[in-house]
């Protein structure tokens, strides 16, 4: 990262990041309402792959013609953020699931979850971020 405050990160180091952790946020909607849901995830072939149980987040996830994932870290110094904009698609033939079960994605929680679903973006954005003090000096628009 350089020491800029605010990185835009390309594509490649924007997966690179998202294929670091293993928990983000997948945003949908439900019934005219925003939804978010958190999720352990892995990035397989430069798609989002979790897995879930029946219910609002499988109905929503696959209902929308489009949703958001974020994920993102940090430490003291600096933080990043990715998100992905795309389609998530309910796996349901037998060469897309085995692909799928290759990841070796397993639930952390003790709930059975027999769905893969996969998010094909249309697009991913990142941002580095190194975190410090505020600059002195006016803020454009502002009046001391």
């Amino acid at each position: 990262m350089t020491d800029a405050p605010v990185t835009v990160l390309t594509e490649d180091a924007s997966w690179n990041l998202l294929s670091s952790v293993a928990l983000g946020r997948l945003v949908t909607s439900f019934a005219g309402e925003p939804e978010i849901f958190p999720v352990n995830y892995v990035v397989q072939g430069r798609t989002v792959l979790f897995r879930t149980a029946e219910g609002t987040k499988l109905f929503s996830a696959v209902a929308n013609r489009a949703v958001v994932f974020e994920a993102d870290d940090h430490n003291v110094e600096e933080g990043w953020s990715v998100i992905v904009r795309g389609r998530a698609q309910l796996l349901k033939n037998d060469a897309d699931i085995q692909q799928a079960e290759r990841a070796q994605l397993l639930p952390w929680t003790a709930t059975h979850k027999p769905h893969y679903v996969r998010i094909s973006p249309s697009e991913i954005t990142g941002r580095a971020f190194k975190f410090g003090p505020e600059p002195d000096g006016d803020l454009p628009g502002h009046s001391p």
